[in-house]
């Protein structure tokens, strides 16, 4: 998945659905894509994206790091 406001939260969900979740920073992402920017499109960038061996990858963020992240941007 790519690695935004809410991936994080999913990504939490998935694995205690046990699956093996891999978060990319849409900056890494972006390069992917061919035209326009659409959900068909952006799937596409990201499968194309996560084939790459040199890709790297986030860690999914606990919910007390998040509320950390929120704090300091509203200050």
């Amino acid at each position: 998945m790519e690695a935004c406001g809410t991936a994080h939260h999913w990504a939490r969900e998935l694995i205690k659905l046990g699956h093996d979740i891999r978060l990319m920073p849409a900056d890494y992402v972006k390069p992917y894509v061919k035209r326009g920017k659409n959900d068909a499109l952006d799937a596409e960038a990201i499968c194309e994206a996560v084939t790459r061996p040199t890709m790297r990858f986030v860690d999914v963020k606990s919910v007390g790091q998040k509320s950390g992240l929120m704090l300091h941007r509203t200050r």
